[in-house]
């Protein structure tokens, strides 16, 4: 078989993600009895629940049946939930799905997307293994430059990605902000407005796609149940945006894709988990405020924005900060894939594993050369 043949060259370039060994095996190779996971920004508190006793009480035999082929069901709740229509909403299998089928539905070759040098990663990725270009704004104060922005858009300009606020920096544009640059875009392109971690902003500043679509129908909003509704491992991500845009995103969409118990348990967060987001951000809030603290005293810097991550700046290789600090159970971040060398993100959680991190790091940091 002649691969070379085959397989186009944009694929032959792209490098492949290699995801991290499981936990127990994890815990094998470094020696730790007991693993903290603060590299992914899981909610330390679960699953709303309403969605915990939806996923104990799943029947065994449903895994033997199809599941909703649309999430008529979720689609329903979120209709509800937001004021708009159910045909608004696509569901997919976790964010980088959606990302995924609107780059297919308005990309071809030739074609490119424009983005920030350094934000979340799969914008590129999908770009790239789908023969797109990618067309990069650097971060100005470690946000989101709308003037970079528009100065990258060309005629082939297919859709700008915005991360709202951006992972890793936690930066955000509020509402004004966007305002402005939706206005200069003019309608030229799609503007996808990741809102990953927008339940966790709590400013009064703060935008919301939800509500700006209907004056921009080049909107579209990307969220998710994997952040701070806590079901990441049940892959659950989902997009919104006016219905014309949506009809062209549904032909490039995979049906089937999310499953049974994900989408049921999904359905109980949006409708029954407003004190578990309540409860998540009073958590965040409290470990923001120990960690600018301790990372103060210990002299680092730091960024400590929205979201449920801090960024911090040590002095040492962010990967050999990452092996060391694992021998002590403490999964972090590495940033040098981000374009952040020598930078480290840290998942917000709760205080007592915080402690044990600031020491961990502490005490790396005295023994660094």
């Amino acid at each position: 078989m002649d691969l070379e043949r085959l397989v186009p060259n944009y694929i032959k370039q792209f490098q492949s993600y290699v995801a991290s060994k499981p936990d127990e095996e994890l815990k094998r190779l470094f020696g730790c009895p007991v693993l903290h996971r603060l590299n992914n920004n899981e909610n330390p508190l679960g699953p709303p629940p309403a969605a915990r006793e939806i996923i104990r009480q799943f029947p065994p035999a449903c895994s033997a049946l199809y599941p909703s082929g649309d999430s008529y069901a979720l689609r329903l709740a979120l209709a509800e939930r937001f004021g708009k229509h159910p045909d608004q909403f696509l569901v997919g299998n976790g964010s980088s799905e959606v990302i995924t089928a609107v780059t297919k539905a308005f990309c071809e070759q030739g074609d490119n997307i424009v983005t920030a040098d350094r934000t979340f990663a799969v914008y590129e990725w999908v770009a790239e293994f789908s023969g797109v270009g990618r067309r990069l704004a650097p971060l100005k104060d470690y946000g989101f430059d709308g003037d970079g922005l528009l100065g990258q858009i060309d005629g082939k300009t297919k859709i700008v990605f915005l991360c709202n606020p951006n992972n890793p920096t936690g930066t955000y544009w509020p509402h004004d902000q966007l305002i402005r640059f939706l206005d200069r875009v003019d309608g030229r392109c799609v503007v996808v407005l990741d809102e990953a971690y927008m339940e966790y902003v709590e400013r009064d500043d703060a935008s919301d796609g939800m509500v700006l679509m209907d004056r921009y129908p080049n909107l579209v909003v990307f969220r998710t149940f994997s952040k701070i509704y806590g079901l990441a491992g049940l892959r659950i991500g989902y997009l919104v945006g006016s219905p014309p845009v949506v009809d062209m995103i549904r032909r490039a969409y995979v049906v089937y894709s999310v499953n049974t118990l994900g989408q049921a348990a999904a359905r109980a967060a949006v409708e029954h988990g407003g004190e578990h987001i309540q409860a998540t951000r009073a958590l965040i809030r409290a470990g923001k405020a120990f960690l600018r603290e301790a990372l103060s005293l210990l002299g680092v810097p730091f960024l400590c924005h929205e979201g449920s991550y801090v960024m911090i700046k040590v002095p040492i290789s962010d990967t050999l900060l990452y092996r060391r600090l694992m021998k002590r159970g403490l999964m972090i971040r590495t940033m040098s894939g981000f374009r952040f060398p020598n930078w480290i993100r840290v998942t917000v959680v709760g205080r007592e594993v915080l402690e044990q991190f600031v020491e961990g790091l502490a005490e790396e940091l005295k023994s660094a050369p």
